[in-house]
C-alpha cells in the first residue's frame, strides 16, 4: 500500500486560474508597495496624496517626507479640510504587524475617498533605505539587504 503525503502548502489547493486572477487583481486595487509609492512620489505627479495615519508622537519620530499627517481617529473631523475627494489617497501606518493603515483606509472609504494602503508601512520604507523626516530633519539609512536589492531603488518586480 502506498500513501501519498500532501504538501503542507497545498492542503488547501490553489484556486482556479480565473478565481486567482480576480483575487490578485482586486488585491492590487487595494494595496501599493513601498517601492511603487516611492517611484510615484519621485515622478513629481504621483496622482495621489500619501497619508500617515499614526499618532503625533510617531509622526514626530519619523515620517515619509511630504506626507499629510492625519491620525485615524481624526479622519472623520479633519479629512475634508486636508484632502480633495477627487484625488486618491494612499495610507500608511507602522508596518505589517499593524492594521492602522487599513483602519484609516476604511474610514476614508466610508467618507467617499478612493483609497489604497501602502503595504509594509513606515517600517519597510525605512528598511528599504528611503528617506524619513523627523526632529533632526531628513535622514536616510542604508537599506536592509534582506528587504531591498543592493544598489537599486526598486526590485523591478
Amino acid at each position: 500500500m502506498t500513501t501519498t503525503q500532501i504538501s503542507a502548502a497545498l492542503r488547501v489547493p490553489p484556486a482556479a486560474p480565473a478565481e486567482a486572477a480576480a483575487y490578485f487583481s482586486a488585491r492590487l486595487a487595494f494595496q501599493a508597495d513601498v517601492s511603487d509609492v516611492r517611484a510615484s512620489l519621485e515622478s513629481g505627479d504621483p496622482g495621489f496624496v500619501l497619508v500617515d495615519s499614526r499618532a503625533d508622537a510617531a509622526w514626530a519620530q519619523a515620517h515619509v517626507p511630504g506626507t499629510v499627517h492625519l491620525p485615524t481617529a481624526e479622519i472623520p473631523a479633519r479629512a475634508a479640510s486636508l484632502l480633495d475627494p477627487a484625488v486618491p489617497v494612499v495610507t500608511y501606518c507602522w508596518g505589517p504587524g499593524c492594521d492602522g493603515a487599513t483602519r484609516a483606509a476604511l474610514a476614508l472609504a466610508r467618507l467617499g475617498y478612493r483609497v489604497k494602503e501602502m503595504i509594509g508601512g513606515i517600517e519597510y520604507w525605512i528598511r528599504e533605505g528611503l528617506p524619513v523626516e523627523g526632529a533632526n530633519g531628513v535622514e536616510q539609512r542604508a537599506a536592509d539587504p534582506l528587504t531591498a536589492p543592493i544598489g537599486s531603488v526598486h526590485c523591478a518586480c
